[in-house]
């Protein structure tokens, strides 16, 4: 099963991203599954980095972020890039993966018209997204709103509200609820049968470490206003809003993030093997 390298590449410092990069790994092993991180590398879209290559990866100072439109110029150029959800779907599906784990998808931001490529990737590729929800920056009603109108179900692992990432929940409901592996599986087969896309099946980050909503409000607000300041537009919002929160909160989202990136990584190796 496949696992994104913008993550560990763009949206974790070192040596924080390679250590989280392994214990997911780790945790699909034990869950009987064969982990699978993808990465353009020097031109060449690889999927499955050795031990040496994700470490040389989550060192590199200035990696290419790559989503599906990115990928012919990042092979053309012979360029390295870490892959976003959006491109790390579209060349797992190619090489025949149908699930990935990742911390939390994109989705359409709070500024008008500026929606992830995530949400069009996932209405036209067959993979199943195991993620924490969509990333706490965004606007969550408009995206699970574009998630229904581009027909990709909402799974709620546990849960019958959508998480919201650093948060255990966005207060919105979810298309339906499932609480084990095989439930997810079952879905999945079913949906792929009936010619469906993608689907997401978001499961809450741990309450020990989740964000409390106000301070995570508080927080968001001084970063969205810096990066106002800075004049901070397009893909580079994301990383950037990432960064400040974490310094804002002390540590706090980057611990959360954490823990639900290996948490997902464990039950995606569990739902690959459901579907197996």
């Amino acid at each position: 099963m496949a696992l994104e390298s913008t993550l560990i590449a763009h949206g974790l410092p070192w040596p924080i991203n390679i250590e989280t990069a392994k214990a997911a790994e780790a945790a699909i092993t034990l869950a009987g599954a064969l982990p699978a991180t993808i990465a353009v590398l020097r031109g060449q879209p690889t999927i499955g980095l050795t031990d040496d290559e994700l470490d040389w990866l989550t060192r590199q100072p200035d990696v290419m972020k790559a989503g599906r439109r990115d990928l012919a110029v990042a092979i053309a150029q012979q360029l390295t890039a870490g892959t976003t959800v959006a491109g790390t779907v579209a060349l797992a599906q190619r090489a025949g993966i149908r699930v990935f784990a990742t911390g939390g998808i994109g989705g359409a931001h709070r500024e008008p018209w500026d929606i992830s490529a995530d949400m069009t990737e996932l209405a036209r590729t067959p993979v199943a997204v195991i993620c924490a929800g969509a990333k706490s920056i965004l606007d969550l009603p408009r995206t699970l709103e574009l998630l229904e109108t581009l027909s990709v179900p909402v799974l709620g692992y546990g849960t019958d509200t959508f998480p919201a990432f650093y948060l255990r929940t966005s207060n919105e409901p979810v298309t339906a609820r499932v609480d084990t592996p095989e439930e997810v599986a079952a879905v999945l087969h079913a949906h792929w049968h009936l010619g469906g896309a993608g689907v997401i099946v978001a499961q809450p980050v741990a309450a020990d470490v989740a964000v409390d909503p106000a301070e995570w409000e508080k927080a968001l607000w001084q970063a969205e206003k810096l990066a106002a300041a800075k004049g901070i537009r397009g893909k580079a919002v994301t990383p950037f809003l990432l960064a400040r929160v974490a310094e804002i909160t002390e540590g706090k989202t980057l611990r959360a993030n954490q823990a639900l990136i290996v948490a997902n990584a464990r039950l995606a190796g569990l739902v690959a093997n459901a579907l197996r």
